[in-house]
C-alpha cells in the first residue's frame, strides 16, 4: 500500500526571464514585465510530496521531521532572499523559471530520498500559477 505524504514550505526570490542571446525587443515579447533588468520577486510556494510504504514499525512514509529538515538546508537555505539568477549556481545558464525551478528543487531533494520513494514537486509562483514536477 503506497501513500503519499506532503509538506508546504515556502521562500521569496527574486529572478529575470530572458535569453541572453536575444534582443531586449525580443526578450520583452516573450516574457514581458518578467524581464525586467532590474529583477522582480516573487513569494513562492512549494509542496513536496514522498509517495512510498508505510513503514510497518514506524507508521510513516518519511519523517515529516527530516522532510521538513531536508526542505529547509537544500531549498529553503538556498533560494530564500535570493536573486535566482545572480546568487544560486543551477541557474548560471539555465532560464529561472518556475518550471526550471521545480526540475531544480526536485533535483536537489533527490539525491536524499530512498531509492523506493517517488518524490513531486509543486512550486506555486503566484496563487493561481503554478507547476508539477515528478522526474
Amino acid at each position: 500500500m503506497k501513500v503519499k505524504v506532503s509538506r508546504k514550505a515556502h521562500f521569496n526570490a527574486a529572478h529575470r526571464l530572458y535569453v541572453p542571446e536575444w534582443s531586449f525587443e525580443k526578450n520583452d515579447a516573450i516574457f514581458g514585465k518578467c524581464n525586467n533588468p532590474n529583477f522582480h520577486g516573487h513569494n513562492y510556494e512549494l509542496i513536496v510530496s514522498v509517495t512510498g510504504e508505510i513503514d510497518p514499525v514506524t507508521g510513516y512514509v518519511i519523517d515529516m521531521k527530516v522532510l521538513k529538515d531536508l526542505i529547509k538546508s537544500e531549498i529553503e537555505n538556498a533560494f530564500d532572499h535570493k536573486n535566482l539568477n545572480v546568487e544560486v549556481p543551477e541557474f548560471k545558464n539555465v532560464n529561472p523559471t518556475a518550471e526550471n525551478i521545480s526540475v531544480v528543487i526536485w533535483n536537489k531533494l533527490r539525491p536524499h530520498l530512498a531509492d523506493d520513494k517517488e518524490l513531486e514537486v509543486v512550486l506555486y509562483e503566484t496563487p493561481r500559477n503554478f507547476v508539477t514536477y515528478s522526474g
